[in-house]
C-alpha cells in the first residue's frame, strides 16, 4: 500500500502543443512495480503508487515520443526485476540505467546488458537511499567498465563541490540528473549553478539531464523560472544534454505536474529545431542506442 500522503501520477494528461521530432527519446522514467509481482525492497524511504510499464508505454505514445530510457528507483534498490522485464517487453524501443551494489558479478552485468541496460545510477541524495563508501562505487565503475556502460549521478547542488574529485576519478561518461538541481532562486549567476556549468565545461565526459522543472520551481506549474538554468546548458553543450519527464514522478510534495505541459516547455529551453533534434534524438540514440 502506497504511503498516505504519497501523490499520484497526474492520471490525464494534455496532449502536447509542442510536437517532437521523429524518434524521440523520453531519457528519464520509472516503473514501479506493480508490487503484486515486482514487491518494493523491505529498506526503501518510501512506498509509490504502482506505475506499469503499460502506462508508461501508452504515455510514450502519447506524448508522440518513440522510445524511453527506464532509470531504476531507489523504492526498488538492487532488485532490477521490474526494470528488465519492462525493457524485454519493449525490445530494441528501451534502454534501462540499473542500480547494483559491489556483490554485481560479470554474468550479471551481461545478463542485464542483453536486456538493453546501459548504465548504473549512483544516488547520493541522503533523503533516498543510505551512505555508501565510496570504494564500492569505484568497485562497480572497474565492473561495468568493460561493457561500455556510463554512470548516472543523483545529488543536491551543495554536495558538487566535495563529489567534484570523486567523479572525476571514475574515469568513464557521467550523466548529471536534474541539472545538479540547483536552487532556481538563486539565478543562473549564483556560485552553486556556476560551479556545475564549469564542471561540464572542463569535463568532456559530463553530460546532463535538463529535467525535472516540475521539481525545481518555486511557482508550479508555471515553469519559467527554471528555463533560464536548461537553456544555458543546452547551448552551451548541445551535444551533451538529455531530456525526460521523470514519469511517475515520485515524491512530489504538492501535486503531481501534467506531463504534457512538462514537453511544452521543451521549446523553451532548447528554442531551435537543431536544438530540439539534438537533446530528443541524436543525443539519447548516441549515447543509449549506438
Amino acid at each position: 500500500m502506497m504511503d498516505k500522503n504519497y501523490i499520484p501520477f497526474h492520471p490525464t494528461p494534455s496532449k502536447p502543443t509542442f510536437k517532437a521530432p521523429a524518434g524521440a527519446v523520453d531519457a528519464h522514467c520509472h516503473v514501479f512495480g506493480p508490487a503484486d509481482k515486482f514487491p518494493y525492497h523491505p529498506k526503501r524511504k518510501y512506498t509509490p503508487c504502482d506505475a506499469s510499464k503499460e502506462q508508461l508505454f501508452a504515455l510514450r505514445d502519447h506524448l508522440g515520443f518513440s522510445r524511453n530510457v527506464i532509470v531504476q528507483a531507489s523504492c526498488h534498490s538492487t532488485d532490477n526485476s521490474a526494470l528488465i522485464d519492462a525493457l524485454e517487453s519493449a525490445g530494441d524501443l528501451a534502454r534501462g540505467v540499473a542500480f547494483v551494489d559491489d556483490t554485481i558479478t560479470h554474468e550479471d552485468i551481461k545478463k542485464m546488458h542483453a536486456a538493453g541496460v546501459r548504465g548504473v545510477r549512483f544516488n547520493f541524495v541522503k533523503r533516498l537511499v543510505d551512505s555508501t563508501p565510496k570504494e564500492v562505487f569505484f568497485s562497480i565503475a572497474d565492473k561495468i567498465r568493460p561493457f561500455g556502460w556510463h554512470i548516472v549521478v543523483y545529488f543536491e547542488a551543495a554536495e558538487l563541490e566535495e563529489l567534484i574529485p570523486f567523479l572525476k576519478a571514475l574515469n568513464t561518461t557521467i550523466v548529471v540528473d536534474h541539472m545538479g538541481t540547483p536552487n532556481v532562486k538563486n539565478g543562473v549567476d549564483h556560485p552553486d549553478f556556476k560551479r556545475f556549468v564549469d564542471f561540464m565545461a572542463d569535463n568532456d565526459n559530463v553530460w546532463c539531464k535538463v529535467s525535472c522543472p516540475e521539481r525545481l520551481t518555486k511557482h508550479a506549474p508555471d515553469y519559467s523560472d527554471v528555463y533560464p538554468f536548461a537553456r544555458t546548458l543546452v547551448e552551451q553543450f548541445p551535444n551533451r544534454v538529455l531530456w525526460g519527464t521523470d514519469w511517475p514522478h515520485p515524491n512530489m510534495k504538492v501535486e503531481a505536474p501534467n506531463d504534457g505541459h512538462l514537453v511544452d516547455v521543451i521549446p523553451h529551453i532548447a528554442p531551435t529545431s537543431e536544438l530540439q533534434q539534438a537533446l530528443l534524438v541524436d543525443n539519447p540514440m548516441r549515447l543509449y542506442w549506438a
